[in-house]
C-alpha cells in the first residue's frame, strides 16, 4: 500500500507541475489543481502542501527532470564544447516540439512572474535560472574557454534558451527557433578555444 500511495503522489505532483506549466502560478487556482491531480483540497494540503509549497515542489521537479537532460547533453563539453551546446539546445527544442507537453518553460514563465510571486517562490525561480547559467559556465570552462568567455557565453546561452520557450509560446515556428540556435552555436564555434584540439588554429 505504501508503494501505491507513493506512486499516486508522484503522479499527482507531475499533474500539478503540468497545470502550473500550462497556466502559470497566478492563473492556477486550487480548483484547477484539484481537477488536475484528482485530489480534493484537503488532500492537496495534507499530501502536497499549500499552493506556494506545491509550486516550489513542482519547480524542483521540473528543474531536476530537465537539469538531468541538460547535464547529459553537456557531458561531452570537455572535448566538443560546440557540439555540447548544440545538444543542450536540442533538449529545449525537443521539449518544445513535444505535443504532450505545455508550450514554453516553467522556469522562464516563473521568472517573468517574479514581481507577483511570494519571496520564497521568487527566490527559487531565480535560483533555478542561476543553476542553468552555472551548469553552462562549468561546461564551457571544461571545453577550454577562459573564465570571462565562459561566463559571457553561459549568460548568453541561458538567455537564448529561455527566449526559445517564450518565443515558441508566442507562435515562433520550428525553423525560426532553429535559426536562433544556429546564430548562437556559430558564434561559439568562432571562438578558437571552443574548437576541438585538432581544429584549433595555430
Amino acid at each position: 500500500m505504501a508503494g501505491k500511495k507513493q506512486f499516486d503522489m508522484d503522479a499527482a505532483l507531475d499533474a500539478a507541475m503540468t497545470q502550473f506549466w500550462r497556466d502559470g502560478y497566478a492563473d492556477t487556482s486550487l480548483d484547477d489543481l484539484s481537477r488536475a491531480t484528482g485530489l480534493n483540497r484537503s488532500s492537496i494540503y495534507s499530501s502536497l502542501g499549500d499552493k506556494d509549497t506545491l509550486f516550489l515542489r513542482c519547480l524542483d521537479l521540473y528543474a531536476t527532470r530537465y537539469g538531468e537532460k541538460y547535464d547529459a547533453a553537456l557531458s561531452c563539453a570537455a572535448s566538443e564544447p560546440v557540439a555540447a551546446v548544440r545538444a543542450f539546445f536540442d533538449v529545449t527544442l525537443e521539449r518544445i516540439a513535444d505535443p504532450e507537453l505545455p508550450d514554453g518553460c516553467l522556469i522562464a514563465q516563473s521568472a517573468m512572474a517574479i514581481p507577483v510571486l511570494s519571496p520564497p517562490v521568487a527566490a527559487r525561480a531565480e535560483q533555478a535560472l542561476g543553476f542553468q547559467r552555472r551548469r553552462l559556465r562549468t561546461a564551457l570552462k571544461a571545453g577550454g574557454l577562459a573564465d570571462h568567455d565562459a561566463e559571457a557565453f553561459a549568460v548568453h546561452v541561458a538567455a537564448v534558451n529561455q527566449s526559445l520557450a517564450v518565443m515558441s509560446r508566442a507562435g515562433a515556428s520550428p525553423a525560426q527557433l532553429l535559426a536562433i540556435v544556429g546564430v548562437t552555436v556559430d558564434a561559439l564555434a568562432g571562438v578558437p578555444e571552443a574548437r576541438r584540439p585538432a581544429e584549433r588554429l595555430p
